[in-house]
C-alpha cells in the first residue's frame, strides 16, 4: 500500500494543514482547515483549527470542568476539532508548555496535550503556553483513507504557521490558507478531474 507522503520532502504530513476543496461531499468539513497532528502508514489524526463551537469560550468550559483560572477570562472560543469523539478535549499549543508523559511534540514549535495538565496550564498565569487552542473531537483516517481523499482532490496541503493555527479569526482561515497557496476560491472548481 502506498503511504501518504509529501512528495517535496519524503516525509509524512505531520504538522501540515489540510485545506478542504470547494464541493467537499461531507458538509462537516466544508471550508475546513485541519492541522495534522499524527500521521503514518496506518492512520492520520488532525484537528480543525477554524470551526468554533458558537457561544462556548475556553473560560466557560474550564469553569464547567472545575478548572480555576488565574488569568483574565480568555475570550477564545472552543473549537470543534472533528466529528470523532467530541467528548474528548485536545489542546494544541506552542511547545513552551510540556506535560511529562502526555505531551506529543507535533512539529517545530507545536505540541498536543490531551490531559487535564494542559487545561490547568491554560488557566495558569505562569504555566500558560504562549499560544493555544482547545478543541473537542478530532478528524481521523484509517489506512489508505486520507491517501484516497488526496488523490480525489478533496484536500489541498498547506504549510502551517502560528497565525493560521492559533489566531481567533476563524472565519477567514480557509481563505487565508488558500491565499498562502497563491490561489483564491474563485480559481477552484468543486469538480475534480484528470488531465
Amino acid at each position: 500500500m502506498a503511504s501518504l507522503i509529501d512528495d517535496d520532502d519524503g516525509e509524512f504530513l505531520i504538522g501540515r494543514l489540510l485545506v478542504a476543496m470547494p464541493g467537499i461531499e461531507d458538509p462537516r468539513f466544508e471550508r475546513t482547515v485541519l492541522y495534522l497532528c499524527a500521521h503514518d502508514e496506518d492512520a492520520a489524526m488532525g484537528l480543525a483549527v477554524n470551526r468554533p463551537v458558537e457561544g462556548l469560550t475556553v473560560f466557560e468550559l474550564l469553569n464547567r470542568l472545575g478548572v480555576r483560572s488565574e488569568i483574565q477570562a480568555p475570550s477564545d472560543l472552543v473549537l470543534l476539532g472533528g466529528p470523532l469523539e467530541r467528548e474528548r478535549g485536545f489542546v494544541l499549543h506552542t511547545d513552551d508548555f510540556s506535560s511529562p508523559d502526555s505531551t506529543l511534540p507535533v512539529a517545530d514549535g507545536v505540541a498536543l496535550t490531551a490531559t487535564r495538565d494542559a487545561l490547568d496550564a491554560m488557566a495558569s498565569a505562569i504555566k500558560r503556553p504562549r499560544k493555544s487552542l482547545l478543541a473537542l473531537g478530532y478528524a481521523g483516517w484509517g489506512p489508505g483513507q486520507l491517501e484516497q481523499e488526496l488523490r480525489d482532490n478533496v484536500w489541498l496541503i498547506c504549510d502551517a504557521d502560528e497565525g493560521l493555527l492559533f489566531d481567533e479569526d476563524h472565519e477567514h482561515k480557509w481563505t487565508r490558507a488558500l491565499a498562502k497557496l497563491g490561489i483564491t476560491a474563485d480559481h477552484l472548481s468543486a469538480t475534480a478531474g484528470r488531465a
